[in-house]
């Protein structure tokens, strides 16, 4: 299977070429990917998302696709990279900007960026919409950087003021069980995993805190774990379950890490967020629950199971380090406890129908 940038209506996309293969043909059709006539190929559309699910490196993509950009917009991107990092931005931000900025520079290809009106931009983000079917996710994210480059680098102030932000749908969070976390967690075998995925779950951790966690992170005099530079360049501190040290300190014991919590097979660099998703698959993705739960489903878990447990919202919020407390209020759409305590008024009804009667 070989992958090549493409432009379909002028919205980037992935072209996937093999020869034909059924089993590939249903796997193409299940993960949402599109045949062309024109092309003579597969396709899906060229987003951080899809490159995940096809396992593809991002910038091979991108050197690819950049050699019909010319010199004034790889100029323009170097430059919106460079702004992006004198403003602080954290590793991943700035990669995500710079992947879908570079989608808007393929599009344009020889036509200099800084050129484009506020028609042609609108008329880009709706192709976006309408034809690459791109979430409302997406389409925020590539606006954020659209006008991070107009307003930051260009200085046009409130340039794209009258392009309106497609509405992101409420997308309650993928919550398991804590009979099956309980479950799931018991069933490991191998104590590295289990150590892995008890911290994730008792602390409520994103994958990529839990992979970057020290060995000095855990603090068992104050039972609290510190996550240092977490999304938005934030320290916090997350509290560290005893049943969680046990296990940690025999994991410690047979491993032995160097620097890392939990490092990588035969190296003293962090596990890898990939092996980290691959142990979370292995242990839940067998249990009849939702296709669509994956490891961040332990951090939702976790949350909504201190709601259910009566722990006050502002702490919940404190804990994962979330800045507003609309964030978080989300857990309070799934917490069954306090769906549980709504009576449906057909259920009063039919009470007050039987009391009546007899």
């Amino acid at each position: 299977m070989e992958f090549e940038p493409g432009l379909r209506d002028g919205v980037p996309v992935i072209k996937i070429l093999f020869a034909y293969n059924k089993p590939l043909i249903a796997q193409m059709r299940e993960m949402g990917a599109k045949w062309s006539k024109r092309m003579a190929c597969w396709y899906v559309p060229d987003t951080t998302e899809y490159r995940t699910k096809l396992n593809l490196d991002a910038h091979i993509i991108h050197e690819n696709s950049f050699l019909n950009v010319g010199q004034e917009n790889k100029t323009a991107l170097n430059h919106f990279i460079q702004q992006l990092q004198l403003s602080g931005y954290s590793g991943s931000t700035i990669r995500t900007y710079s992947d879908q900025f570079s989608q808007l520079l393929v599009h344009v290809q020889q036509m200099p960026v800084h050129s484009l009106s506020v028609q042609q931009l609108k008329d880009y983000l709706s192709a976006c919409l309408t034809v690459a079917k791109l979430s409302e996710s997406t389409i925020h994210s590539r606006l954020n950087a659209i006008k991070f480059y107009f307003e930051q680098v260009l200085h046009r102030e409130r340039f794209l003021w009258e392009i309106p932000r497609p509405k992101k749908p409420l997308i309650l969070p993928k919550v398991i069980s804590e009979e099956k976390i309980l479950t799931g967690l018991l069933s490991i075998k191998n104590i590295k995993h289990k150590a892995l995925l008890f911290t994730a779950y008792s602390a409520g951790l994103r994958v990529s805190e839990v992979v970057n966690l020290l060995i000095t992170d855990i603090d068992s005099d104050r039972m609290q774990i510190r996550i240092r530079y977490a999304k938005g360049k934030k320290d916090r501190m997350a509290t560290l379950a005893n049943a969680t040290l046990q296990i940690l300190r025999e994991y410690f014991l047979t491993y032995r890490p160097k620097k890392y919590l939990f490092e990588g097979q035969g190296t003293h660099e962090p596990y890898s967020t990939r092996s980290a998703q691959q142990v979370f698959n292995r242990v839940f993705k067998n249990m009849g629950l939702p296709s669509n739960i994956s490891f961040h489903s332990l951090r939702h878990s976790y949350a909504t199971h201190l709601l259910e447990n009566g722990t006050d919202i502002k702490y919940i919020q404190e804990l994962l380090g979330h800045n507003s407390i609309n964030t978080t209020l989300r857990y309070t759409h799934v917490s069954k406890k306090r769906l549980g305590q709504i009576e449906s008024p057909l259920d009063k009804i039919m009470r007050n129908n039987g009391k009546e009667e007899t």
